[in-house]
């Protein structure tokens, strides 16, 4: 039986994405993630993950996060440990927004974005924003329980027009 067959225990969320051109100020993409509670799934979130931060218990934790998309390797890393995550929350929703700090940008002004949604080895999700290039934030994934208590992956891409704050009030308004 595999791993997927008992529920999504372990989940890792990458991001990737070419640096802005010389002289052009930093992209800086981020990771969020939005837990939600069992008695309000589609409520306000319980508690957010999101700049170079971790939950409150430790199963949620951000542990790369870049500013300007250098380097070798994902730009920004996210860990969710579903096993470990209190029967009091039902679902966690997870995505991704653009600082807007110059000028604003949408996915379509950056170059080579990836986002990789993995369980160890097996990729669960990937999305590169092409359905969205017009957005300044996108949901990618959803996360539910299922009523035997196993945790389940949804691909869910859909784009939001707005600044990191109010992004984190909508990202979990509706089901996926």
């Amino acid at each position: 039986m595999s791993s997927l067959n008992k529920g999504v225990q372990k989940a890792e969320v990458t991001l990737r994405w070419d640096p802005s051109p010389l002289g052009e100020p930093a992209h800086d993409l981020d990771i969020v993630a939005a837990t939600y509670r069992a008695d309000a799934p589609h409520g306000a979130p319980s508690y957010v993950v999101h700049f170079d931060s971790r939950s409150p218990d430790g199963t949620i934790i951000l542990t790369r996060d870049s500013k300007t998309g250098q380097g070798f390797g994902a730009d920004e890393v996210m860990t969710l440990e579903f096993d470990r995550l209190a029967a009091t929350y039902k679902r966690v929703v997870v995505g991704v927004v653009i600082q807007q700090r110059d000028e604003r940008k949408v996915f379509g002004d950056i170059a080579n974005t990836d986002v990789r949604i993995l369980e160890g080895h097996t990729e669960l999700g990937r999305t590169d924003f092409a359905e969205v290039i017009g957005s300044t934030a996108a949901v990618v994934a959803e996360f539910t329980r299922s009523e035997s208590g196993a945790w389940e992956f949804r691909q869910a891409v859909r784009g939001f027009d707005a600044d990191p704050q109010s992004f984190i009030a909508v990202m979990g308004d509706s089901t996926y």
